[in-house]
């Protein structure tokens, strides 16, 4: 029988601009879900009774969908991880409170509860790697100081502690700035308990490391191949927009243009093919210029963008994964209407649509996920 009620905070609230997405992160696909759900999935488990998810306020709607069927509560986060932790600790009710970053999906049920434990054993638990490298500080360019390796980690999430303890040690941190919670928890409760990490509970900084399951596309012949992905989550509405079409639904998606993952999938496969930066570059999500934005009209620019670069589209092939609706009857429509975009022949575009089978974030009827992977052809001057 448990003898504590255990919650979580997962720290989902920040920009992830490092990352190079149109979008938060966390709501970047990884194998075919928003990253997010994927922690989230991790933590539903029944030795957690609680989830607090912490958002920013212009992702508060995406991630509630995400959290709504897993039960998890979505609280406003701050303008710092310091302050969104502040905000969600005031929604805990468990005795026991672990905190970890959304952008670790790859954590274990054995890393979780071997947090719960050691709180249980020694007031904290602290996932920790160490480290088995050389390890040097350095100021410009310049080895400063060799440290010793046997007393050097690569500190992790999930952190664990007893409730009360880090609201205390958070209310004394008053305005200070804190990049994890053992530093909090250190400077004024006790020296935080490391608990062995897992090297394969990476936190996702950059694009690469949402490719784990891509494999890379290098030069084909005398022309260039790229590939692109794209998820949205369903919310409120009573329509979708796919490859350009409108089709009625009982749900929209939520999305700062009108959502089309197809359209955005073959975008980023283009850019990516011409060695161009990403979707999020050229229309950010922040751009109010680009709310609600048909996406054709921006994948006629990305057009533009290839010629002026001199590039032109050779073959284009996308798959589209959809519980619901059904997409067979607009597939010759998609096609129609992405071949005269991009000026290649229809032949030369192929649209699939398929279900997960029930599993996973689009078999559970979440959103909706695109693959995107094109051929390009050199021309023989850029249009300038």
């Amino acid at each position: 029988m448990k003898d504590f009620k255990v919650s979580a905070i997962i720290c989902a609230a920040g920009k992830g601009e490092r990352a190079g997405f149109s979008k938060n992160k966390l709501l970047a696909p990884l194998s075919g879900a928003p990253a997010l759900w994927h922690t989230l999935k991790k933590f539903n488990i029944p030795e957690i009774d609680e989830v607090i998810v912490t958002s920013s306020v212009y992702d508060f709607e995406e991630i509630s969908a995400l959290c709504k069927p897993l039960g998890c509560k979505v609280v406003s986060g701050g303008e710092t991880r310091t302050q969104s932790v502040k905000n969600a600790l005031e929604e805990v009710s468990g005795e026991i409170v672990l905190i970890h970053d959304g952008a670790r999906p790859f954590v274990t049920k054995e890393l979780i509860l071997n947090c719960i434990d050691a709180v249980k054993k020694y007031g904290s638990g602290i996932c920790a790697v160490k480290l088995t490298d050389t390890v040097v500080s350095a100021a410009y360019g310049e080895i400063t100081e060799r440290l010793d390796r046997e007393s050097t980690f690569r500190v992790q999430t999930p952190q664990g502690f007893y409730t009360d303890d880090i609201k205390h040690a958070y209310k004394l941190a008053a305005n200070k700035i804190y990049t994890d919670d053992s530093a909090v928890y250190g400077e004024f409760i006790a020296p935080a308990r490391l608990i062995e990490g897992d090297e394969q509970n990476v936190k996702l900084t950059f694009k690469q490391d949402f490719m784990r399951d891509i494999p890379t596309l290098k030069d084909c012949g005398n022309g260039r191949v790229g590939f692109g992905v794209d998820v949205h989550a369903f919310g409120e509405g009573n329509k979708l927009v796919l490859g350009g079409v409108e089709i009625p639904f009982d749900k929209a998606f939520i999305a700062h243009s009108d959502g089309d993952v197809i359209i955005h999938a073959l975008m980023d496969a283009l850019l990516s093919a011409a060695g161009l930066k990403d979707i999020g570059h050229y229309f950010p999500v922040n751009d109010d210029a680009y709310a609600g934005a048909d996406s054709k009209e921006l994948l006629k620019r990305v057009i533009v963008l290839l010629r002026e670069n001199a590039y032109a589209t050779e073959n284009i092939s996308v798959t589209v994964q959809a519980e619901k609706p059904r997409l067979s009857p607009y597939i010759d429509k998609m096609k129609n209407i992405l071949s005269e975009i991009c000026n290649v022949p229809v032949e030369n575009v192929a649209v699939s649509a398929g279900t997960t089978e029930k599993l996973g974030f689009v078999g559970e009827g979440l959103g909706v996920c695109a693959y995107a992977a094109v051929t390009l052809k050199k021309t023989n001057k850029a249009d300038k």
